[in-house]
């Protein structure tokens, strides 16, 4: 369910690999945008499975959006979760590194971070900002799904130990540990874990190139000024998922 520029896609591919899990390739963004298609529709887009394996889809944008944990729950109250989350700053950054290589036009980083930069406020409309607010959006997948049906996985950790986290992102579905560390091998050019086989194909398989996109430089005190904003609200996310993501 999230978040944008955390590590979705790359999670989605290692986990595909598995052979007890089929997966959607594309967004679905049923439970924000096409809800009111149905949930034929949805169901129409899933790869077809068999009993014994697990279908998973991904789209980054649920879990910012206010209605989506009603929706999936309304669907199946079983549904398990997974919440892939990374540094704020650094997700804000590269979200704005993505928006800029596709509107060249747009505001300096800065100018749509602080509503008042030399009062320190931060602009917590803008998306880019709002999505690193953790705790905030956790509330409202809490008043539906317990701790016990969400699974967190480090996007740090991600790259420096993807077989580390792809391991409990496993023991978290129920299903055997198949994807192991003889799975990976790290792309220096890219500076991402690549699969050393593809499900489909049997070649290596790096994520595509608007991937580890070289990031736009921020003044350091730019990057000071949200780090202060994001602290008690990374905080609050330690304390409720019980688990301290040091990006302090």
């Amino acid at each position: 369910v999230g978040v944008k520029k955390g590590g979705t896609r790359a999670v989605l591919e290692f986990i595909r690999v598995h052979p007890d899990v089929r997966a959607l390739g594309t967004e679905p963004h049923f439970f924000d945008r096409n809800y009111d298609r149905g949930l034929e529709w949805y169901r129409s887009l899933m790869p077809r499975t068999l009993d014994s394996q697990i279908t998973v889809e991904k789209t980054p944008s649920y879990f910012v959006t206010k209605e989506a944990p009603r929706r999936i729950f309304n669907m199946s109250r079983d549904t398990k979760l997974i919440v892939v989350v990374r540094n704020p700053v650094t997700r804000a950054i590269s979200d704005y590194t993505q928006t800029l290589s596709k509107k060249p036009d747009i505001p300096t980083f800065e100018g749509l971070s602080f509503r008042n930069r030399s009062l320190g406020l931060v602009d917590t409309s803008w998306n880019a900002i709002r999505i690193g607010m953790y705790a905030v959006h956790l509330e409202s997948w809490l008043q539906y799904f317990p701790l016990s049906q969400i699974h967190f996985v480090s996007g740090e950790k991600l790259i420096t130990d993807p077989a580390g986290e792809m391991g409990k992102v496993q023991d978290f579905l129920g299903i055997k540990r198949v994807i192991t560390d003889k799975h990976f091998y790290f792309n220096k050019t890219k500076g991402f874990p690549c699969l050393k086989k593809s499900e489909s194909s049997g070649l290596p398989r790096c994520l595509g190139k608007s991937k580890g996109r070289t990031h736009v430089q921020i003044d350091p005190e730019v990057i000071e000024q949200l780090r202060d904003f994001y602290r008690p609200y990374n905080i609050k996310f330690y304390e409720t998922v019980g688990q301290d993501f040091r990006w302090e």
